[in-house]
């Protein structure tokens, strides 16, 4: 896991995020994935970052601190997951399509859905005046 220091180039704010590595972050970021949580532009770069300097009698106390972080984190995602896996409907890469469809057909869902969608999709569901959330999603791997 990496931590970077993102600032957008929009709104100017800036934010930590974790990647699982720094190809992953240029995957997603060569995707336009990576988008500001404040304003949703996509236009989000690394920051300068000052290097962490480590002192051998509080390295060991400050890693086990971030572990205990990224672990409880971790947890709180899968629980998540876990909740919307037991109570919407998966309609994978149909996302965009079903929530249109629920949306301007009226259907009465008893389940809400979840998917996967582009992020022009996303654009176009909000301005149709369509909700939507993104949410993390954890791989089932072992890390």
């Amino acid at each position: 896991m990496i931590k970077y220091n993102l600032l957008c180039k929009e709104c100017e704010l800036t934010f930590d995020s974790w990647f699982a590595s720094s190809k992953e972050y240029d995957k997603l970021k060569n995707k336009k994935l990576i988008n500001c949580h404040s304003c949703g532009s996509v236009r989000v770069e690394k920051n300068l970052m000052a290097p962490k300097v480590i002192n051998k009698d509080i390295s060991d106390k400050n890693g086990k601190k971030d572990l205990i972080k990224y672990q409880k984190i971790k947890k709180t995602l899968n629980e998540y997951q876990k909740f919307i896996k037991n109570n919407f409907d998966y309609v994978g890469k149909n996302f965009a399509y079903e929530a249109r469809s629920i949306h301007y057909n009226n259907k009465k869902k008893y389940k809400g859905i979840y998917g996967t969608a582009s992020k022009q999709d996303l654009k176009e569901l909000k301005e149709e005046g369509i909700e939507t959330q993104i949410v993390p999603w954890l791989e089932n791997k072992k890390n």
